[in-house]
């Protein structure tokens, strides 16, 4: 699925008025289901970046912690306190923090734990204060494995007797900021200070408690605020030119392009973004595939109820705009139409479920891609060893089994039950291809055919060459493919780059892709890329003498397209040596020789061969510190580099014999903002 953490739940609610002091108690009353927890919240109030929580095994194993960004309120003597053990699970622990002036003091069961003397914040008079449970602060990756029965803000620091007259699920003679005691079919707030509920998938009401699982995060938001995202007038200096990317508010993060369709005169896009109420739908549109504008953000868990993760746009048979996507948070895939022509209001989500003779099926519901053929709609529900359904009417579904064909061939390269994520599955030329991601090794791609209802694959092939670090984004991964039909019938696919290039939530250039008869995929870049040149260099007819180099001096700039035709016969070593300083350091490197299988792009090895006479064509595009390489329209890839150059510093070189180069043509790239 096209997401960071997986089975969460985020609740949003509405504040009213909030106090104006720094001192406050937070309260819970937690049972630990287990001690492998380092971070984990069971009470965290934020304001941006800013936050004060109760946090298990964030400085020490077992070990309670008053939670804060960079750990700025965090430093507690901890030599002496008794660590939760495995007496410790299935017990009702109320923990405690309280913030009284220049001192912060953790209570276990109202006995002294810890203290911490620390400048206190005020996060209770702030308008877009958040709770949260579960992960540490909103966006972290760690999380706690407990129940929670009952939890309180206090806007005053409560004394060590007052804490021990506090019962759970009991009224308090001290009037708290926020209280939740998880009775009823739905999480609320008792006080009324925060009305609009959100619920995330990973964690549960039960029995009148809040059951975390992994990653279960609860939220508390004080109002709904529309927003449209907006690049900047005057971006940084180290910001993308012509790659679509997030600008803000929050985070591209995850980027994973979803429903994109051509639509009366203009094309839709809608990538991911961490709303400030969960993961929602940025939404650009464009008449060109390159120059975007961004529409007011609509499909936001604030609105629909659940997150907005992976999905796929598609036409209805009467040729209306819809989508289906994972609503995480609900535990089931959606389906929404499109109700304006600008496709800014969308239909109340509806739930899929799938059945067979027996009733509902219990089908994991996840990373969902939807066709039609012959009259009839498929789906599949992404993962491991997907699931498939179908539906004449898009609302009764009937439940068919595995996608994947049981003569699944063992020799294909890669195992059946590998992760099928971020699923987008269509017809190319002869065959069908199953565009997707493995969370573990990024984009790739399956070509065969649909038969008896089943997804039968003779060949798989990869569009990422590093393992996916969800730790580092320093190596670029190429990951979370989605595609649509041009105007004129081109298949054109985006991908979001996981990447530290800035800003976030960055788009790869997009890809046109073709099967022709000889059955090897071509890759090549928009053509409407070709619109942003400017300023042109050409040379013909080089000839780079054995064991030196040419200097591309004239290309100059930190957004540029240059295209290099080696004509064969080649050397055995040669390439394209850039992005260097004057000393050569931090030089990225292009390489290739005669009879090689492999395209050496800085640290990544993707698989290319040339056939007998066949000269080589690089299209190279560098973007500030990122750089896209297209080999022969037949393969492509992305890296990220360590340093901008505002000169590129372009050398080919030849080691073994006399190189002649066919053509040289470069550009300036104009900004598509």
């Amino acid at each position: 699925m096209k997401n960071t953490a997986i089975g969460s739940l985020l609740i949003y609610l509405l504040a009213t008025a909030c106090s104006t002091k720094t001192d406050k108690t937070l309260v819970s009353w937690v049972e630990l289901k287990n001690l492998g927890v380092q971070g984990g919240s069971i009470l965290t109030i934020q304001s941006d970046e800013k936050f004060d929580g109760i946090v298990l095994g964030a400085t020490e194993s077992g070990k309670w912690v008053a939670g804060s960004e960079d750990k700025k309120r965090s430093t507690f003597e901890l030599s002496n306190v008794k660590a939760e053990t495995e007496a410790s699970i299935g017990q009702l622990i109320q923990m405690a923090i309280v913030y009284k002036g220049s001192e912060i003091i953790i209570y276990r069961n109202g006995e002294l734990y810890a203290t911490n003397k620390s400048e206190n914040i005020d996060l209770l008079s702030l308008d877009d204060n958040i709770v949260v449970f579960g992960a540490r602060h909103k966006g972290a990756d760690d999380h706690i494995n407990a129940e929670i029965e009952d939890a309180r803000i206090y806007s005053s620091a409560l004394t060590p007797a007052q804490l021990k007259l506090l019962k759970p699920n009991e009224p308090s003679n001290i009037e708290p900021y926020a209280w939740w005691d998880f009775e009823g079919e739905k999480i609320k707030e008792k006080t009324g200070r925060y009305h609009l509920n959100l619920s995330r998938e990973g964690a549960k009401l039960h029995d009148g408690r809040l059951v975390l699982v992994k990653w279960g995060v609860m939220t508390a938001l004080e109002a709904y605020v529309e927003e449209t995202p907006k690049w900047p007038d005057s971006p940084p200096n180290d910001w993308l030119t012509f790659h679509l990317a997030h600008p803000g508010p929050g985070e591209g993060m995850p980027g994973d392009p979803n429903p994109m369709y051509y639509y009366k005169g203009r094309y839709h896009l809608h990538y991911i973004y961490d709303n400030n109420y969960g993961p929602a739908y940025a939404h650009v549109s464009s008449t060109d595939m390159v120059h975007w504008k961004w529409h007011k953000t609509v499909l936001t868990p604030a609105l629909t109820g659940h997150g907005m993760y992976s999905g796929t746009g598609f036409f209805t048979k009467d040729g209306k705009p819809a989508m289906i996507y994972h609503g995480e948070g609900s535990g089931y895939n959606m389906i929404s139409y499109a109700l304006d022509d600008n496709l800014d209001v969308w239909s109340k989500p509806e739930p899929i479920v799938a059945m067979d003779e027996n009733g509902p099926v219990p089908e994991k519901y996840w990373d969902p891609d939807i066709w039609e053929l012959d009259d009839t709609y498929y789906a599949l529900s992404g993962g491991e060893d997907p699931g498939l359904m179908k539906s004449s009417d898009l609302k009764n579904w009937n439940y068919l089994g595995k996608l994947l064909h049981d003569d699944f061939p063992e020799d294909i390269g890669i195992p059946r039950d590998e992760d099928i994520s971020c699923a987008n599955m269509f017809q190319i030329g002869e065959k069908w291809m199953l565009l997707c991601i493995s969370h573990r090794i990024g984009c790739r791609y399956y070509l065969g055919d649909f038969v008896d209802e089943k997804f039968l694959p003779d060949e798989h092939h990869m569009m990422n060459w590093t393992d996916t670090n969800w730790e580092d984004f320093s190596n670029l991964s190429y990951f979370a493919p989605e595609s649509m039909i041009s105007e004129d019938g081109r298949r054109v696919m985006y991908t979001w780059l996981m990447t530290d290039v800035k800003p976030s939530g960055v788009q790869g250039l997009p890809r046109e892709l073709e099967l022709p008869e000889d059955g090897a995929l071509r890759i090549k870049p928009l053509k409407e890329l070709e619109s942003l040149r400017y300023d042109e260099i050409a040379l013909e007819d080089e000839t780079i003498s054995k064991g030196s180099n040419l200097l591309l001096d004239k290309i100059e700039g930190d957004a540029v397209e240059f295209e290099i035709v080696f004509e064969a016969p080649l050397s055995k070593e040669f390439g394209i040596n850039m992005l260097g300083d004057e000393q050569g350091n931090e030089e990225l490197n292009i390489t290739y020789g005669k009879g090689q299988k492999e395209l050496h792009i800085g640290k990544i090895n993707p698989p290319f061969e040339l056939q007998d006479g066949e000269d080589l064509t690089l299209r190279i595009f560098i973007d500030k510190n990122l750089v896209e390489v297209f080999a022969n329209d037949r393969q492509a890839a992305a890296v990220s580099h360590a340093r901008i150059r505002k000169n590129p510093n372009i050398q080919i070189f030849t080691k073994d014999k006399d190189l002649i180069v066919k053509e040289i043509h470069a550009w300036k790239m104009k900004s598509i903002y």
